[in-house]
């Protein structure tokens, strides 16, 4: 109950301070969408209907409707849903032990919004070339977070850009915090599973985001602007944590 209530006042605070939620201007990636590998053809397609992959997604959709009916499941995956840096930096804060903002850990926080602008490139020709249906439009049904359907609906399901988000801000705040890994990464996972649970993808979809994130996170290593803001943000984490 205190991990949801912190969740439910943190993003309070965003909104109260007017950030917006959809429209924050996205900061640069230190790389481009032609340098990332062509995950249409590192990737196997998603399951067809008709295969037992499939069938194994749509068991996976009926389990997420039922976490909707608890209710701390259901806010959490709500707040996992918001498509904006400020909201992850908030959301990610918790498991890395410190806030993360660009007031409080403004290296930190560079590292983290530019290097997930970054890994989440990766996203963008798979997403285009299988065009896959989302499970809600395939259902004729609705998702939980009715204020995020008109922006999902009609994109491409595979792969998930919400965990593609969240398991890169896992791999890059563990490299700052190797002794907050654990809960990082929980969260990781947990933030894919959040996209299930509202019913905005298939777990096939978020099962092939890890590794996209992973494949986007060991280019971004190549990235020598990249490796020099690494060195910021943990000088900073150094410097932060010898005040407590």
């Amino acid at each position: 109950m205190k991990k949801i209530l912190y969740r439910i006042f943190a993003i309070s605070i965003l909104l109260s301070c007017g950030v917006c939620l959809s429209a924050q201007t996205t900061p640069e990636p230190y790389l481009t969408i032609d340098d990332m590998p062509d995950l249409v053809q590192c990737l196997p397609a998603p399951p067809a209907p008709g295969s037992a992959e499939f069938a194994l997604d749509v068991q996976r959709y009926e389990w997420g409707k039922k976490q909707r009916l608890d209710p701390e499941q259901a806010a959490i995956a709500e707040h996992d849903a918001y498509w904006d840096f400020d909201s992850l930096a908030v959301i990610f804060s918790e498991p890395f032990g410190m806030e993360i903002s660009p007031k409080s850990t403004p290296q930190i926080y560079q590292l983290l919004t530019r290097g997930v602008a970054t890994l989440q490139l990766i996203r963008v020709r798979p997403k285009k070339h299988f065009m896959r249906q989302r499970p809600f439009e395939y259902f004729n049904e609705h998702v939980m977070n009715l204020w995020e359907e008109n922006d999902v609906r009609g994109e491409g399901s595979y792969p998930s850009g919400h965990t593609i988000r969240g398991w890169g801000a896992a791999l890059i705040l563990s490299e700052i915090n190797p002794a907050a890994a654990n809960a990082l990464y929980h969260k990781g996972w947990e933030y894919g599973v959040s996209r299930v649970i509202v019913g905005a993808h298939w777990w096939s979809d978020v099962d092939a985001s890890r590794p996209a994130a992973s494949i986007a996170y060991s280019l971004l290593q190549t990235s020598p602007a990249y490796r020099k803001q690494v060195a910021r943000a943990k000088k900073e984490f150094k410097r932060l944590t010898k005040r407590k």
